[in-house]
């Protein structure tokens, strides 16, 4: 079997003696009942002369954001012709050889691929990515020979940070709050793109192409391809999402879940591995700074305050132990009655 780029198969084959015991609903969770058409939300409506019209659009944000944790969003304002450049880009620095990769420090040398940390199968991922800050994205030494890349990664960043900040905007006051809070905590340093690339996988029904997780952020847009994979958990199931290419993909994060008092929803999800064909994606990760302090204004809260920062450690501490992330239950104020909840 011809050895893929990056070396997968071999890091697969290194763990596939290591299945460990499954979870009692791994196979009820392994279930996927439909594909899904996500909530579609058309974002001309927030510029319309109709007031009413602007609230609808915003309300809809909202319900989506709560009901599912994902919609889709058309009339964004990002060109198609961006879109198609970052892809042509995107193919092609992955095309580059495996070493070269790892070793020429491109875009902040910022090279992922596998998973690390991975102690068994089901904590593997089929994939490899460049996970880059908002803040290096314009540094020409980020680029090495990718010279052409440059000028698309910037100007991509800049269209997919602004259609973030107003999502954000309008998720923020839908619950009270000002739109202007975003844009004082939110820094170039902690927000990051991440380019992914989910090669051919030979073994694909015994893998993912990114394990099952949650977002470490506010909110996350997604620019994908036409392939499909992407899977979120609704109602207990596996969901798969249709893709739409004329839509961008946006979920909700943890921050938000926290900072909204489980108002908004940060849901799990996937993107199962495919044996035909590659995928691609670029993700934007609104975040805030290290120090920026996440707390409901909403009382009783369900979590304690915490910054940014702690919460990121926290997650390192529990993937470098377990090989999985844990996330918000970490900082869940425990009551009677949740406790009693967790306990069955």
């Amino acid at each position: 079997m011809v050895e893929s780029n990056p070396p997968l198969l071999n890091n697969y084959l290194q763990h596939s003696n290591k299945i460990s015991a499954p979870d009692c609903n791994d196979e009820e969770r392994k279930l996927v009942i439909r594909e899904c058409q996500l909530p579609l939300i058309d974002l001309n409506a927030l510029n319309s002369l109709d007031k009413s019209e602007r609230q609808a659009c915003s309300e809809a944000i909202s319900k989506a954001s709560s009901e599912w944790g994902f919609f889709q969003l058309v009339n964004h304002g990002i060109s198609t012709e961006l879109l198609r450049k970052m892809r042509r880009e995107q193919a092609r620095l992955f095309l580059t050889p495996f070493e070269k990769k790892v070793t020429c420090g491109v875009l902040n040398n910022s090279y992922r691929w596998g998973s690390p940390t991975a102690t068994c199968l089901k904590q593997l991922s089929w994939s490899e990515a460049f996970h880059v800050p908002l803040d290096k994205v314009s540094e020409p030494a980020c680029y090495g020979e990718f010279t052409s890349l440059r000028e698309v990664m910037i100007e991509f960043a800049t269209e997919m940070s602004k259609l973030a900040r107003l999502l954000a905007g309008v998720l923020a006051e839908n619950l009270g709050s000002q739109r202007e809070e975003f844009d004082d905590i939110c820094h170039e340093s902690t927000c990051f793109l991440r380019l992914n690339h989910y090669p051919v996988c030979p073994v694909s029904p015994n893998i993912s192409a990114f394990v099952p997780h949650t977002d470490s952020d506010f909110l996350t847009i997604l620019y994908q391809d036409q392939v499909g994979g992407l899977q979120l958990m609704k109602d207990c199931k596996w969901v798969a999402v249709k893709p739409n290419q004329d839509a961008l993909i946006v979920n909700i994060g943890d921050l938000f879940q926290a900072w909204s008092n489980d108002v908004y929803k940060s849901v799990e999800h996937r993107v199962v591995a495919n044996e035909k064909m590659e995928r691609y994606s670029v993700a934007y990760f609104l975040c805030p700074s290290y120090d920026s302090l996440i707390g409901s204004s909403n009382e009783p809260s369900i979590y304690r305050k915490f910054t940014f920062g702690e919460y990121r450690k926290q997650v390192r501490e529990d993937v470098k132990k377990t090989g999985h992330k844990v996330g918000l239950p970490r900082f869940q104020i425990l009551t009677t009655e949740n406790h009693a909840q967790e306990l069955c």
